[in-house]
């Protein structure tokens, strides 16, 4: 089906972005934009809408600024949703009731259920997370899963600090560090597995220094959008993963965004 159906929703999304003139997420009423966040969503997780067909619509001119503006939102409120949810853990007389409120926690369950297709997750494991925010969700899940051991690396000062309250407020700080730096902080870890989050930027740089710090047999999973879905973020390019060889990704089902793929190393 041609996602071309979509064309006057996309741009009608982007119009009610811009009624809020240079707005940050931050200041906008939940419950008007939760509603703008499924609008967009039906439009990435229609299942008719195939590669190419998708591809005509985002890679078109004239859907640039719609897509900026959409894209801007999305990243906005994962960013709201996921401090909100931190701090309302810190608050929390049930820290656990309180994360599985977060709104994307079961789509988290998901991703992750794909992700250990392609890396099996243990006890075993040590898990590297590049970009793991204010709710370190894919490690906290990763541990109670799986029982992997963890470390999230994350470059804003005050995101750490306030990843690493929750991550002690859940009594997690024996299985999940919080390490404040950039991807060059790998080579101060231990780790078994790699993983870099949909939303690390800059993307060349941040797979060039991951290219720098591992060898050719740490498996390194990556998050990106394809199809559709790519109306919420810019995928990875093959640009940005050259070094690297691609050996598997897996495509999302129902709800969850990301696109999962798993690469290595090649000298």
């Amino acid at each position: 089906m041609s996602c071309y159906k979509y064309w006057d929703k996309i741009k009608e999304i982007a119009n009610s972005l811009k009624g809020y003139g240079d707005y940050t997420v931050d200041e906008m009423p939940l419950d008007e934009i939760i509603p703008l966040l499924d609008s967009v969503e039906e439009i990435a997780h229609d299942q008719e809408i195939d590669f190419d067909s998708a591809k005509h619509i985002l890679d078109d001119e004239k859907m640039n600024e719609a897509l900026q503006l959409i894209r801007k939102f999305y990243v906005g409120l994962g960013a709201r949703l996921e401090t909100d949810n931190a701090k309302s853990i810190l608050k929390s007389d049930d820290p656990w009731k309180t994360l599985e409120s977060f709104h994307f926690y079961q789509r988290y369950q998901g991703l992750l259920r794909n992700e250990n297709q392609l890396v099996k997750f243990t006890p075993e494991q040590k898990v590297v997370f590049i970009g793991g925010g204010p709710l370190p969700l894919t490690l906290i899940l990763l541990n109670k899963i799986f029982k992997a051991r963890c470390v999230s690396v994350e470059v804003l000062p005050e995101v750490a600090k306030l990843s690493r309250k929750v991550i002690e407020k859940l009594g997690l700080e024996s299985e999940i560090e919080v390490v404040l730096g950039d991807e060059t902080s790998l080579r101060n870890i231990d780790y078994t597995v790699v993983m870099v989050a949909a939303l690390a930027e800059p993307k060349e740089r941040v797979f060039a220094n991951v290219w720098e710090a591992v060898d050719t047999v740490t498996p390194v999973l990556y998050r990106t959008y394809t199809g559709m879905r790519a109306i919420l973020y810019s995928p990875v390019t093959e640009k940005a993963t050259r070094g690297f060889h691609k050996e598997v990704m897996i495509l999302p089902t129902g709800k969850v965004n990301n696109t999962s793929v798993l690469i290595r190393k090649v000298v």
